[in-house]
Parts: structure tokens; C-alpha cells; sequence
């Protein structure tokens, strides 16, 4: 994956934050190579770099202190990336599994908290039910009933 512009200085700073924070030496080793790929312009570690995104992105240290265009740029570089892919694909596959329910009439919806971060959206329409789950592991349907 190449890392030019804003998105290997947001990659750069993140890492560096986070290799300060970490005093287990087998995990600052592993940053500190991916460090080295990112100021390098190109990185093999895929995995790695998106966990590092995914917690700048889900506290909002990304958005707040590198403003929202740095934020934008790191969501479009994070959706290129194996991780994002596959949660672009799951939300994919949700919204096709929706298109059951187009012209139908409404009956129910209802969103129940399952744990943190993560929700069930139950819709019933003309008989069929979908409950889709929502959590940190992206969107999926969790069941269809008729």
C-alpha cells in the first residue's frame, strides 16, 4: 500500500503516538517497522497500519487534531485497505438483503442495544423480519425470518 501526502503524516504522527504510549517491547518492535515502512511511502503490514487507523478513527484523535479533510483522507486510504474492504463488502452485502423489503408495507422498527457498540435493527415489513446487527465489526444480517 503507497502512503503519499496528508494520509503518511497522519500515518506517521498516529504511529509515533502510539509507539510512545506502548511499553511492551515485542509491540513497540512491530511499530516501529511499520513506522519505518510508513516513512518509506510504502507499507507491507496492511493489518497493522489499519489497526492504527481504526483507533484514531473511532476516538476522533484524527478528526481532532488534524481536522476533518485529514479525516476524510485517512477513512479513503483505511477503505483501501483489506480491513475496510471487508466492511465495505459486509455493508454491501447488508443493503442487498434490504432490497427485500423494498414496496413493501412497514410494520415495525425497532433498535435494541446489545452490548458496547453494538446494536440490533430489527425491520418488519409483509411478514418478513431482518434484524441487522451493527457493531464494531461493521454490519451484518443477524436474521431472516418470514
Amino acid at each position: 500500500m503507497k502512503l503519499t501526502g496528508e494520509t503518511q503524516e497522519v500515518a506517521r504522527a498516529e504511529l509515533q503516538a502510539l509507539y510512545a504510549a506502548v511499553r511492551d517491547e515485542e509491540r513497540r518492535g512491530r511499530l516501529a517497522a511499520l513506522l519505518a515502512e510508513v516513512d518509506e511511502g510504502a507499507v507491507e503490514d496492511a493489518a497493522a497500519l489499519a489497526e492504527v487507523l481504526e483507533l484514531g478513527l473511532q476516538s476522533g484523535r484524527i478528526r481532532g487534531l488534524y481536522g476533518p479533510e485529514a479525516e476524510a483522507e485517512t477513512l479513503r486510504l483505511y477503505r483501501r485497505l483489506p480491513a475496510g474492504q471487508e466492511l465495505g463488502a459486509a455493508a454491501r452485502g447488508v443493503s442487498e438483503a434490504l432490497t427485500a423489503l423494498e414496496g413493501r408495507v412497514l410494520e415495525k422498527v425497532t433498535v435494541q442495544a446489545t452490548g458496547p457498540a453494538a446494536h440490533t435493527v430489527t425491520i418488519a415489513a409483509d411478514g418478513l423480519e431482518l434484524q441487522v446487527r451493527l457493531d464494531r465489526s461493521g454490519a451484518r444480517i443477524a436474521t431472516v425470518a418470514l
